[in-house]
């Protein structure tokens, strides 16, 4: 894919994320090679299978640095081009898996629609400045509790919102209490607690928790159907960092993920990607440990034949060859000329080769990660006139740190 779409700025957002280790969403598929097996079959679930009204949930499997989370931001860029809306969700200390509530908190909080609207918030009040004038709320009110899988408080809580905006105030009615009333109903909608007393006068009967956590999921996908959505998809990383944590706190995490896997088989239009490492399925403190989840997923990762329909999506035993990554290479270096205009091919092939060749030499020839920034230090070097002289076992290093700080108790930083 050619660079010469891109503006010198757009090229440089790229290069600059990367060199922090971030992926650049909206531009991820100029740099993608070597997963187009794995994403054909992604592509033809979202299109003949969940937007027919299926669900499903996979699992990425994938070390630091095979390119898991590169290929969740494909998913995204894939899934939003299919008319899907996304949430991608990062665990962490502030949302974390054995918090049901939390991590619901976030998948709403981080749902992005098209256009660019992110949070659910965005979405619903996007959705309000639509509705015509004339629309009786009554009746729209109807149309929204008659929605397949749509919960009665969920349906509630958007037509109140609804009469809010369409309804002029009414007799001693200042705009204060509309304002506080709006406010209620659009954090509630967020997932957080609000008194019964607060709820009570909008037909909504009870908050988020574990008990109606799979009728809130369905009526957030009927909801993003009735605003022209095909589904959603819903994308989970780091799930491994619960393995760090004490055993009760792991059950309860594990129980989430059994509980997620359920909420999604019994929906309609919903795919799920949960992002492990190898050791979640091997490690005594991976999944295996709870034995309610691993009697769902014990046959992950059996078979010895790769199977791209399967519930495993195995980037650990699917790694980039050398002609993949110079041409991620030859990429790279046309984005990195795009962003500073110059000529990146100074930097030749044989250069990309002398990158592939040192780090088979140092046992981590599959690390994309190390690659990209060792390609890129080169590249600014070249760049400046200079010839880059990469200490290559300083990076190896570095990257070996980010691999424990990443597998490492993240709640506890």
């Amino acid at each position: 894919m050619s660079a010469d779409a891109l503006s010198a700025f757009e090229a440089r957002t790229i290069i600059e994320s990367l060199r922090k280790g971030v992926v650049p969403v909206e531009h991820v598929r100029r740099f993608t090679v070597g997963r187009e097996r794995w994403l054909d079959y992604v592509r033809s679930d979202l299109v003949e299978y969940v937007a027919q009204g299926g669900s499903k949930v996979r699992f990425i499997n994938g070390d630091y640095g095979d390119g898991k989370t590169h290929f969740m931001a494909v998913i995204q860029h894939l899934a939003r081009q299919e008319g899907f809306a996304v949430s991608s969700v990062v665990l962490t200390r502030e949302v974390p898996l054995h918090r049901f509530e939390a991590v619901y908190r976030e998948i709403v909080r981080r749902l992005q629609g098209q256009p660019e609207a992110e949070g659910i918030r965005a979405l619903v009040e996007g959705w309000l400045a639509g509705l015509a004038e004339d629309t009786e709320p009554a009746a729209l009110a109807e149309t929204l509790r008659a929605l397949p899988g749509m919960d009665l408080s969920f349906a509630g809580a958007l037509g109140a919102l609804a009469g809010l905006h369409l309804t002029p105030a009414g007799e001693g009615e200042g705009a204060e209490a509309r304002d506080s009333g709006r406010d209620v109903l659009l954090r509630w909608l967020e997932g957080n607690r609000i008194s019964k007393r607060e709820l009570k006068p909008f037909q909504v009967f009870e908050s988020l928790d574990r008990t109606n956590s799979k009728r809130m999921l369905a009526s957030l996908i009927a909801f993003l159907r009735y605003l022209g959505y095909t589904g959603l998809v819903l994308l989970l990383d780091e799930v491994e960092t619960v393995m760090a944590r004490s055993s009760t706190i792991r059950d309860a995490a594990y129980e989430n993920v059994r509980l997620l896997i359920d909420s999604a088989e019994q929906t309609q239009h919903i795919h799920v990607f949960l992002s492990i490492i190898p050791d979640v399925l091997a490690a005594e403190k991976g999944f295996r440990s709870y034995d309610a989840l691993w009697s769902r997923v014990r046959t992950l990762g059996d078979s010895k034949r790769l199977n791209y329909r399967s519930v495993l999506i195995d980037l650990h035993r699917t790694p980039l060859g050398r002609e993949e990554f110079l041409e991620l290479g030859r990429r790279l270096r046309q984005i990195h000329g795009a962003a500073y205009s110059w000529d990146g091919a100074v930097v030749g092939d044989e250069r990309l080769q002398d990158i592939c060749e040192q780090q088979d030499r140092m046992g981590v020839t599959n690390e994309v990660r190390l690659f990209i920034r060792q390609l890129i230090q080169i590249l600014d070097a070249a760049e400046q006139g200079e010839e880059a002289g990469v200490d290559l076992a300083g990076q190896a290093a570095a990257v070996e740190q980010e691999r424990r700080d990443e597998l490492g108790p993240r709640w506890d930083r």
